[in-house]
């Protein structure tokens, strides 16, 4: 099924259909339900290719690293809800922790023609995003790093540290350890989401005299990586009572480490998560986490992306989150050791 064929059965003219497909400007109303109809009718779908050679492929790619982190479930709703009600299409790649891996998947997208991309805290080298930036419409989601070439959009992490160490020391916890993953110095991103969140933790404990008991423990946001670290810090020495993480995949592979080491939670220990997701909210969970309002995060980057594609090029836009602490069941004053 061709466009040609579309016009046919409207009885309208191919350039009338291509300006109806481009929701281009002079369309009467009339027109537009004449060629819509026979679209529908017909089944027609526009080749993606054709409309690459165009100039447009709507279609919108959006990089993250790891499908099992259930924030970027909440970030990627908040993309589809704002982009349902135009023609782009989301396609998700899913690169892994890999710089390389990352950067590969970024080149294939824009292989692919798309018309902007969305890079959820991307670990690829600052300079190669920066030279993608400069060519494809992009908006990057975590990092804190900004450039004209970008729109950002960010969760005042330093802050959203502070709020959960400013609640343990309220209930009398000294000994507060933080699991954040590692980062790294070699891709150029000097304010990660996670080194925002490691310099408001420290800040937060040197207000409250607490810089000697700081202790930062560097994990991979996942499942495996929280236990790994829960394993780690709860056999050692003088372990802390409360932990707080970067990510809530991460405090929930703790739980499962106090679990195992037979130490209850918030009994034996606090735990504190990151980003709020539905898993916190479980019920056998309820875990207290900063909620830093991923949908809305995944929206204002789809809309600032789509007013970047469609011709604002003036200025690139910052918008920062403002994160909330929801206290639930996993906090408690520590016990007497």
């Amino acid at each position: 099924m061709t466009i040609t064929d579309v016009a046919r059965h409207a009885g309208v003219s191919t350039a009338a259909v291509s300006k109806v497909l481009r929701s281009a400007y002079g369309v009467s109303e009339g027109m537009r339900e004449k060629v819509t109809a026979a679209i529908a009718e017909l089944g027609y779908r526009p080749h993606a290719a054709a409309r690459g050679m165009r100039g447009r492929t709507y279609t919108i790619g959006v990089l993250l690293d790891n499908v099992r982190n259930a924030f970027f479930a909440d970030i990627l709703d908040g993309i589809r809800d704002e982009l349902r009600q135009t023609e782009y299409t989301v396609l998700i790649g899913a690169a892994g922790f890999d710089p390389e891996d990352q950067a590969k998947t970024i080149r294939s997208m824009v292989d692919r023609q798309m018309d902007g991309l969305i890079l959820i805290a991307p670990g690829t080298p600052r300079a190669e995003v920066l030279a993608t930036a400069a060519t494809t419409p992009t908006a990057v989601i975590g990092h804190h790093d900004t450039d004209e070439t970008h729109d950002t959009v960010v969760d005042a992490d330093d802050t959203g540290a502070g709020l959960v160490v400013d609640h343990l020391v309220a209930l009398g916890h000294r000994d507060i350890a933080l699991v954040s993953a590692p980062g790294t110095r070699a891709n150029r991103w000097k304010r990660t989401p996670e080194a925002v969140l490691r310099d408001g933790y420290v800040k937060a404990m040197e207000r409250h005299g607490l810089a000697g008991h700081a202790q930062v423990h560097h994990a991979a946001y996942s499942d495996d990586g929280g236990f790994k670290a829960g394993m780690t810090l709860l056999t050692a020495d003088r372990p802390p009572t409360a932990v707080m993480t970067g990510a809530d995949v991460a405090a929930l592979g703790i739980y499962r480490a106090a679990h195992e080491l037979g130490l209850r939670i918030p009994d034996d220990l606090s735990l504190a998560g990151y980003n709020n997701t539905a898993l916190a909210a479980l019920a056998p969970v309820q875990l207290t986490s900063v909620d830093q309002a991923g949908h809305t995060m995944g929206s204002t980057a789809a809309r600032m992306l789509v007013e970047r594609v469609e011709g604002r090029r003036d200025r690139a836009m910052q918008t920062t989150m403002t994160p909330r602490l929801v206290v639930r069941g996993t906090t408690a004053p520590p016990r007497s050791r």
